[in-house]
């Protein structure tokens, strides 16, 4: 298969990139900028399979720049957004996210349509669902909540998509994954492995809820299977390990695999949330505290899809990983 990847130099988008190389598909790898190339290097590939992957560096929001490459390409894997922002700069945030998230994807979709792409996966994000869940609850792909301007846009892409793929035949698959974690991952998952590394003790011992995660190798999987299987085609897929964590859960199991023991304080939950709220840490208070978990079955029983990578073993190469580089 001829397969181009967008945001082919960033976490998802550099392991797809590889493994679908591995696999000796041609793949066509698009970043806007390949100054930070060697990033991707933290994913080995071998020489031989190297030949089967040639990077482009190109805006795929500028259909010009890429249109001679659509023709004969057999699919393509979107994974290039402007990302959540912790902390936002931008004037608009919602305009902002929108001109990237939504208008720039819907103008690629269409021009890989009428260059005769048969499938348009789409990586769009847990954010669409909402940001938690009651107890016991799952989010299921056929709910939609968004609650910021980043869920926001990528809901309005969904829509837009599936509209696409009504008037042209085009076949579209939308992935919402968990929170990914992996080997280079950053942001609040890179903090926490710091606090481990570092001995310091954490008031989280007592915490009860249940939130979803996917591994970087299992979140790839999902993504091959959506490029190939026939009963993908026109799909919403949550994706996750298919195994729910609590935040006390997860800093034992990777204190675990980086050998350093969590230090854990068992302060009660109701505690930790209402003094974190209290001094405005609100946000923080839901991602610690507060449940986000996904119901991932449909992919299995639609197109036999199971996680190859356990929680275990994908937290232990994120651990590897991070004490090779610290």
């Amino acid at each position: 298969m001829k397969l181009l990847i967008t945001g082919a130099n960033g976490f998802v988008g550099s392991a797809v990139c590889h493994d679908l190389a591995r696999q000796q598909h041609q793949v066509l790898a698009i970043s806007r900028s390949l100054d930070s190339l060697a990033s991707t290097k933290l994913l080995s590939i071998d020489e031989h399979s190297a030949q089967y992957l040639c990077w482009l560096e190109a805006d795929f929001g500028n259909i010009l720049s890429i249109h001679e490459h659509l023709l004969g390409c057999d699919a393509i894997v979107h994974c290039a957004a402007r990302v959540h922002q912790v902390r936002e700069t931008a004037a608009h945030p919602l305009a902002a996210y929108r001109q990237v998230n939504t208008e720039a994807t819907l103008a690629l979709a269409r021009a890989a349509a009428h260059s005769g792409v048969k499938r348009f996966v789409f990586l769009s994000s847990v954010k669409v669902n909402g940001e938690y869940t009651a107890a016991g609850n799952l989010y299921h792909s056929n709910q939609a909540n968004p609650q910021d301007p980043y869920g926001l846009s990528k809901w309005e892409a969904e829509l837009g998509l599936r509209e696409i793929a009504a008037q042209t035949g085009m076949d579209v698959v939308i992935i919402r994954p968990a929170l990914v974690y992996g080997p280079g991952v950053k942001a609040n998952f890179l903090s926490m492995m710091h606090w481990l590394h570092k001995g310091v003790p954490l008031p989280l011992g007592a915490i009860r809820n249940q939130r979803s995660f996917i591994a970087l190798p299992n979140l790839v999987s999902l993504i091959e299977a959506c490029l190939t299987h026939p009963a993908a085609a026109g799909q919403t897929f949550m994706a996750s390990d298919q195994r729910d964590l609590s935040t006390t859960e997860l800093l034992h199991m990777m204190g675990v695999a980086m050998k350093r023991p969590a230090r854990l304080i068992s302060v009660s939950q109701s505690l930790m949330e209402t003094s974190l709220k209290l001094i405005g840490k609100s946000g923080i208070a839901q991602r610690l505290c507060g449940s986000l978990a996904v119901d991932s079955s449909p992919a299995t029983q639609l197109l036999g899809w199971k996680p190859p990578v356990s929680v275990e073993q994908g937290l232990q190469l994120t651990a590897d990983h991070y004490l090779a580089s610290h």
